[in-house]
């Protein structure tokens, strides 16, 4: 919690200290500048003077001249080491906009360029020879003249871009320098007895001075009547302040705690928005406070920054307040998170801790800020509110370790990201003092600081994440699987991208260094001769989107709405509307690719690579999906067909451009590549209609009466209602076997899908017969020798 606590203060605090750091920058600006020698006042004197006019540059091909005095300048002022750094930003946000006018200019001529290429293609190609009539020869060298001609500001444009850009780099690698040495740079110990006592001192001056400078205002503005005429509506103020601070918090939270009796969709929603009002309240009672003290009239200079630090450092403990019981949450209910009660109010409590120790620092920040310090004592003031917070942030973190218990009937986070974020609370609790103790200040304050507002950054994170579960997870049942399922996640993964460069600012990132990323992500990539933008991608893909969705469509309707009113069978529909899917999907994408620009013939190289590795390592995925396309086409097997192939027997239920999907008399799903279906043997039981024919072998014991069995078998197969009496079934006398006669029943049925129902049900019926009629069915019989009986008998004896 108190990690949020602090990125909310660093979020509202970072607007007013760049305002301050913006000032000093000037004013340090103007001293470099007016002390400019001859040598800089080419230099850092002229980019003060253009930086403070930050007017768009002009167009190259308009003012060159003007472009050629920044680059100079920059190029001369990245070479010196005295560089302050707000002239080195100044430049650098000049190069930038010229640099965005270079790469406008980079497109120019396009349009004119794209139809004088054609123009050329038109002309054909240059003969081998050399040699071609006249006309052709003249109109080709206008052609090519006009071309290059046309070629050359988008040339100019782009080697300005890449002078431009280089220049930017170099100056980013400066202020990235000057940042790390800064980090490194190491001052006295905070530990030296000598530094600790002038810190105390120190401290004590400062709550003096601000004790002195009250009373002096108060004593002055009392004898001159001036404080009671101020009294009543600092009162009134004050009264609105505790009202506001205490009754209006105490009354927002029972109206929450009375909304979770109610049912409703959107219900975490409001819950959410009404504890926002929470955190609302409070500060707007912070601020009616400071107004309260300052219509007083008794503030001077030294306790004004006192005064002025109050809501910022009360925001911390009401945010910290806010997100702890979100985190943590009050009550029976463990939340998302999983912790019992008593790790839950000890988090709360070490997050508001935190934020205690932060907002107490902020104000005898403020309180000593009139009184000079060197570094050293600086240091030894800051080192105990490092060790204060490192101990509760060591706490911190064990509380974030704490392994949840598993909760009946509710979603319980169980990842490990909690373990690594608490031994990263850990370490920084103990880095960042003892990195201080050794006197590096700066990369201490850089460490527990932003791991503080990652911490709360982490914390907000958490409970929009978990709002939009709440809300997704009201859909019932079905909102676990299908596309709904997927929106929170999406949604979750939209906050982390967003959350980025939040935490790279938290991190020491600069503003610049982000932009610079968006500036190359929006300068796109090259593809041979071919630059995709993100705008280029856009396109391609809006019309590839419109593409698919017109080809779904279109395959919709001929599935349900114009194939059925034809004489094509169930195969031939799914083939032709599996054809159009693969026609349209890659005349959609070749459509998109030239919407967006990309020359296709760029391509050729990666192609001819392609063909290559095709023909080694990709031979087999080709020659199924060539396979595949023969099936859609010759359809020897479709979708429903009875088919044995490889020894796998079963029903078609699917076929793609690789493989084809066999549904087995099992339920068991077999596939099979479509290289097997169309160069092997296959043999297709249902193709073309669904009359086959069932063969059933009997057997019967020597000595029945031949003519009567095969009597009973053809009336049995005469009989079934599945047998077919033209041609009519046959019954065949087959051999005369090891135990018994022979016969076969042969028939042709209605459909060969029944064949082994109807084998079932005439073997039933042939046994009942047999039965009846006293026609035996023998067993297997063996007839055993000994050789040497008497061997066995000597045995025996």
């Amino acid at each position: 919690m108190i990690r949020r606590l602090c990125l909310i203060l660093a979020m509202l605090c970072w607007p007013l200290w760049a305002m301050a750091q913006q000032a000093e920058e000037d004013a340090a600006a103007e001293a470099e500048t007016s002390a400019a020698t001859e040598d800089d006042a080419g230099d850092t004197a002229a980019g003060a003077a253009d930086g403070s006019a930050t007017a768009a540059p002009a167009p190259l091909d308009d003012d060159a001249a003007a472009w050629e005095q920044v680059a100079k300048r920059a190029e001369n002022l990245v070479r010196r080491d005295t560089a302050s750094q707000f002239a080195l930003n100044r430049l650098r946000a000049e190069l930038v906009a010229w640099r965005d006018v270079f790469l406008a200019g980079t497109g120019e001529n396009g349009a004119r360029l794209v139809t004088v290429d054609a123009q050329i293609a038109a002309l054909g190609a240059l003969p081998e020879s050399g040699e071609e009539p006249a006309a052709i020869a003249d109109r080709r060298a206008v052609l090519q003249a006009q071309r290059q001609e046309l070629a050359a500001p988008s040339i100019l444009a782009q080697e300005a871009y890449a002078r431009a850009n280089g220049l930017i780099s170099e100056i980013d690698a400066i202020l990235l320098q000057r940042q790390a040495a800064e980090l490194t740079n190491r001052g006295p110990s905070p530990l030296d007895p000598s530094y600790m006592m002038s810190a105390a001192q120190a401290l004590w001056n400062g709550m003096t001075l601000v004790a002195t400078d009250i009373a002096t205002g108060a004593t002055v503005h009392a004898a001159n009547g001036q404080l009671q005429a101020n009294l009543p509506r600092a009162l009134l103020l004050f009264a609105v302040a505790v009202a506001l601070l205490g009754m209006g918090r105490r009354r927002i939270t029972g109206l929450r705690v009375r909304l979770e009796d109610r049912d409703g969709k959107f219900l975490p929603v409001w819950q959410f928005l009404l504890s926002l009002v929470q955190i609302a309240v409070p500060v707007l009672g912070l601020n009616v406070l400071r107004a309260a003290l300052e219509a007083l009239d008794i503030f001077g200079v030294r306790s004004a920054p006192v005064v002025a630090a109050i809501p910022a450092a009360g925001f911390l403990v009401v945010f910290a307040w806010w997100l702890g019981r979100q985190v943590f949450p009050v009550g029976h209910t463990r939340g998302y998170l999983g912790y019992d009660g008593r790790t839950r109010r000890y988090g709360r409590r070490c997050g508001l801790a935190l934020a205690w120790i932060l907002s107490i620092g902020s104000l005898l920040d403020a309180a000593i800020s009139t009184v000079e310090t060197d570094a050293g004592t600086g240091a030894a003031i800051e080192w105990p509110v490092l060790v204060l917070l490192g101990l509760v942030l060591w706490q911190f973190g064990n509380v974030i370790r704490t392994k949840p218990e598993p909760i009946e009937g509710q979603t319980v986070s169980q990842g490990t990201m909690r373990g690594l974020i608490g031994r990263f609370c850990i370490i920084v609790a103990i880095g960042s003092p003892l990195i201080a103790a050794f006197g590096y200040a700066d990369a201490a304050r850089a460490l527990m600081v932003p791991a503080i507002l990652s911490l709360s950054l982490a914390g907000l994170i958490f409970l929009v994440q978990r709002l939009v579960h709440d809300v997704a997870g009201d859909e019932g049942e079905d909102s676990k699987t299908g596309a709904f399922a997927l929106l929170p996640i999406l949604i979750s993964f939209v906050i982390y991208v967003i959350s980025l460069p939040i935490f790279a600012l938290i991190w020491g990132a600069r503003v610049n260094d982000l932009l610079e990323l968006w500036t190359r992500f929006r300068e796109g990539f090259s593809i041979g001769e071919s630059r995709i933008s993100p705008t280029d991608f856009l396109t391609f893909a809006l019309v590839f989107a419109l593409g698919y969705l017109l080809t779904r469509f279109i395959q919709g309707t001929l599935r349900k709405s114009v194939l059925p009113r034809t004489r094509l069978d169930l195969g031939g529909q799914n083939a032709i509307v599996s054809g159009f899917g693969y026609v349209g999907i890659i005349l959609a994408a070749i459509i998109a690719i030239t919407s967006a620009g990309i020359n296709l013939s760029s391509l050729a190289i990666v192609a001819g690579a392609l063909s290559v590795g095709i023909g080694f390592g990709l031979q087999n995925i080709v020659s199924n999906f060539v396979s595949g396309i023969i099936l859609l086409i010759e359809r020897p097997v479709s979708e429903g067909d009875w088919i044995e192939v490889g020894g796998q027997m079963g029903y078609v239920r699917g076929i793609s451009v690789r493989s084809t999907r066999i549904e087995t008399f099992d339920r068991t799903d077999v596939i099979v590549p479509n290289a097997d279906l169309v160069s092997g043997q296959v043999t297709n039981w249902t193709r073309g209609n669904l009359i086959g024919r069932a063969i059933i072998p009997v057997g019967v014991a020597y000595g029945s009466d031949v003519d009567k069995v095969m009597q009973i078998l053809r009336e049995i197969a005469e009989a079934h209602p599945m047998v077919i009496m033209t041609p009519p079934p046959s019954v065949l006398f087959r051999a005369f076997g090891a135990d018994s006669l022979d016969f076969e029943i042969r028939a042709i049925l209605r459909d060969v899908n029944y064949v082994l129902s109807v084998q079932s049900e005439m073997n039933q019926e042939i046994n009942k017969r047999f039965a009846e009629a006293g026609i035996e069915i023998p067993f297997a019989q063996r007839d055993i020798w000994l050789r040497n009986p008497e061997v066995l008998r000597g045995g025996d004896e």
